[in-house]
C-alpha cells in the first residue's frame, strides 16, 4: 500500500502518471477571486487524497470550509476520520501538554521556545521591518526562554497563565527595583517574585542535597571558590537559576525602557490571545483528545477557527498547530508507517511561517503532501516581507514542485506562469516583393524566434465554472520533472464543479 509511484490521475498526450510521489512534492494552485480554484482543481485534488486513503490537516479561513471538507469525507467514505476542533466541539489539544510528553533529552524548553517564536514571527508586521532585525528575534527568544526557565525551576510545570503573569509582572518587580531580596512572607508580592523565591528555594533544596553527599572532609578541604564551582558543576539547577538572574537582572532591566516594553508586550500580547476563549479551551487547557500523530493512522483534521470569524487569535493557533503537526511529521518512520498525509490550507497567505521553505525542502522524505491556494504571488510578498521578502518568495514556491494556474487577472503572477512554462522556437516567414524592369519577384524566408509557450494574457481567459461555464473550471498544470505536451512539462486540464472524483 502507498506506493510512491501510484498514479493519481494521468495527464499529457501520453497519459503521464501524477503519482503519489508528485504529491508529496508540493502543489501550489493559485488563481484570481472567482476562477474556481477551490471548486476545480482544489476540489478534485482534495477528492483524490481522500480517496487514496491520506491522512491531513486542513487550515481554514472562511466559515464554510468545514462543511466542504464534511462533503468531500461522505464522498471518499472517509466521515469516520474527521476530526474537527472547533468551539462547543469535543476536541481537544493541549500544545504544552504534548510538547512535555514528547521533548527530547529534557529539551522543553527549547521545543516551546520553537513553537512560541514561530508563532510570535509569522504574526509579527513585516513591513515594519522588525523582522529582519536580529536584535529584536534574539531579545525575544531570550524573553521567552528565560520565563520559560524560570516557570520549569519554580513550578516544575509550564502553563500559558504562568508564562504570561510572570512576563507581564517581571517590569514590575521588586527583584529588578532593588536587585536584591523580597520579604518571603509578604502576600502581595507579584507573579514574578514570588516565582524567584520558589526558585530560590528549589536551588537552596538541590545545593542542600548536593551537600549531603560529601564527607565532612571533603567539604572541609574545599575553599570558597572551590565550593561554587562544585555547585556549578553538580547542580545544573543552580546554573539555571543564575542564567536567569543574569538575564532579568543585568540584560533585560538594562535594556531602554522603550525597547524592554516593546519586547515584553510582543510576548505578553500573543499570550494574552492564548488565553481567551475559544482558543484557551481548544489548545491549552484541557487534556488532549487527540495528537497530530493520527493524521498517520488516516485522521483529517479540521482547524475550524476560520481566520475570517477569529482574526488573529484564530490565524495564530492554527499557525502553532501547522507548526508542531509539521515537525511531529517528520518525525515518523516512513519505513514502518508510508501513509502519505497532507497539509491543506486555502487562502494559504494567512498560515506561513519562517520555516515552510526549510521544511518543504524534506516534505517529500516525509511523505508530506502540502497543498497551498491563493489568489496571487503579491499575497505572499505581503505575508514574506521585509528586505529579502522577494527571495523568500522565490525559495518558498521554488520547493513546491506542482503548480496549477486558473484565471488571473494578476500580471505579476500571470507573467510567472508564462515565464514558467517556457519559451519555444516557432517559424517566422517573412515575404518580400521586388519590381525590376517590368519583372515582379517574389522572395520567402523562415527564421526561427523563441516566442512564450503560452502567454501571460491567456490567462485572463480561463473558463471560471459556473452555470455560464457549464461547471467547468480550466486550469494550465505544469510539474517538474514530467513532458506532458510536445516535450514541456504543462497541460490544460478540465475540471468539473459537480464530479465526484474517486
Amino acid at each position: 500500500m502507498f506506493d510512491l509511484n501510484e498514479p493519481i490521475f494521468h495527464i499529457g498526450i501520453q497519459k503521464e502518471p501524477w503519482t503519489i510521489a508528485n504529491s508529496v512534492q508540493g502543489l501550489q494552485i493559485f488563481g484570481g477571486i472567482g476562477s474556481g480554484k477551490t471548486s476545480g482543481s482544489g476540489r478534485f485534488f482534495a477528492l483524490k487524497y481522500l480517496s487514496k486513503g491520506y491522512g491531513g490537516l486542513v487550515l481554514t479561513v472562511k466559515p464554510d470550509e468545514k462543511d466542504e471538507w464534511v462533503k468531500y469525507c461522505k464522498i471518499a467514505n472517509r466521515e469516520s476520520d474527521l476530526i474537527i476542533v472547533e468551539p462547543n466541539g469535543r476536541q481537544y489539544f493541549n500544545f504544552l501538554e504534548y510538547e512535555s510528553s514528547h521533548a527530547e533529552n529534557k529539551n522543553y524548553t527549547d521545543n516551546i521556545l520553537q513553537v512560541l517564536k514561530t508563532v510570535i514571527r509569522a504574526s509579527e508586521e513585516k513591513s515594519s521591518g522588525k523582522g529582519d532585525d536580529p536584535f529584536w528575534e534574539n531579545a525575544s527568544d531570550m524573553l521567552i526562554s528565560n520565563t520559560i526557565d524560570l516557570c520549569l525551576l519554580a513550578y516544575d510545570k509550564v502553563s500559558i497563565e504562568l508564562l504570561y503573569n510572570i512576563a507581564r509582572s517581571a517590569l514590575k518587580s521588586e527583584f529588578l527595583k532593588d536587585k536584591g531580596e523580597v520579604d518571603k512572607e509578604q502576600n502581595d508580592i507579584n507573579a514574578f517574585d514570588k516565582a524567584m523565591v520558589h526558585a530560590i528555594e528549589k536551588v537552596h533544596e538541590k545545593i542542600a542535597h548536593w551537600a549531603s553527599t560529601l564527607t565532612t572532609e571533603e567539604h572541609s578541604k574545599m575553599t570558597d571558590e572551590e565550593q561554587q564551582e562544585a555547585i556549578r558543576q553538580n547542580v545544573p539547577e543552580s546554573r539555571t537559576f543564575t542564567a536567569i538572574k543574569e538575564f532579568f537582572f543585568e540584560t533585560y532591566a538594562g535594556l531602554n525602557e522603550k525597547t524592554r516594553s516593546i519586547v515584553d508586550f510582543t510576548f505578553t500580547g500573543f499570550l494574552f490571545r492564548f488565553l481567551r476563549e475559544p482558543v484557551y479551551s481548544l489548545f491549552c487547557n484541557k487534556p488532549s483528545t487527540f495528537t497530530p500523530e493520527d493524521c498517520l493512522n488516516g485522521k483529517i483534521i479540521v482547524i475550524n477557527l476560520p481566520v475570517k470569524l477569529y482574526h488573529k487569535v484564530g490565524r495564530d493557533a492554527q499557525i502553532m498547530f501547522k507548526y508542531i503537526w509539521q515537525r511531529a511529521m517528520e518525525k515518523r518512520n516512513t519505513a514502518i508507517n508510508k501513509r502519505p498525509v497532507f497539509l491543506w490550507a486555502d487562502e494559504a497567505q494567512n498560515f506561513l511561517h519562517e520555516h515552510d521553505a526549510e521544511f518543504q525542502a524534506t516534505a517529500r522524505s516525509s511523505r508530506i503532501a502540502t497543498v497551498y491556494l491563493t489568489q496571487n504571488i503579491p499575497n505572499y510578498y505581503a505575508n514574506m516581507g521585509g528586505i529579502k521578502g522577494e527571495y523568500k518568495v522565490k525559495s518558498f514556491l521554488g520547493t513546491l514542485a506542482t503548480k496549477m494556474f486558473h484565471a488571473n487577472a494578476d500580471i505579476e503572477t500571470n507573467n510567472y506562469a508564462s515565464d514558467l512554462i517556457g519559451e519555444a522556437y516557432e517559424e517566422d516567414i517573412s515575404k518580400s516583393t521586388n519590381h525590376h524592369d517590368g519583372n515582379i519577384s517574389q522572395t520567402e524566408t523562415i527564421s526561427h524566434k523563441l516566442v512564450k509557450i503560452i502567454r501571460p494574457e491567456i490567462f485572463h481567459t480561463l473558463q471560471t465554472g459556473g452555470e455560464k461555464n457549464k461547471l467547468k473550471v480550466t486550469g494550465i498544470i505544469q510539474v517538474q520533472g514530467l513532458k506532458l505536451l510536445y516535450g514541456f512539462s504543462y497541460d490544460k486540464l478540465i475540471f468539473d464543479q459537480e464530479k465526484e472524483y474517486k
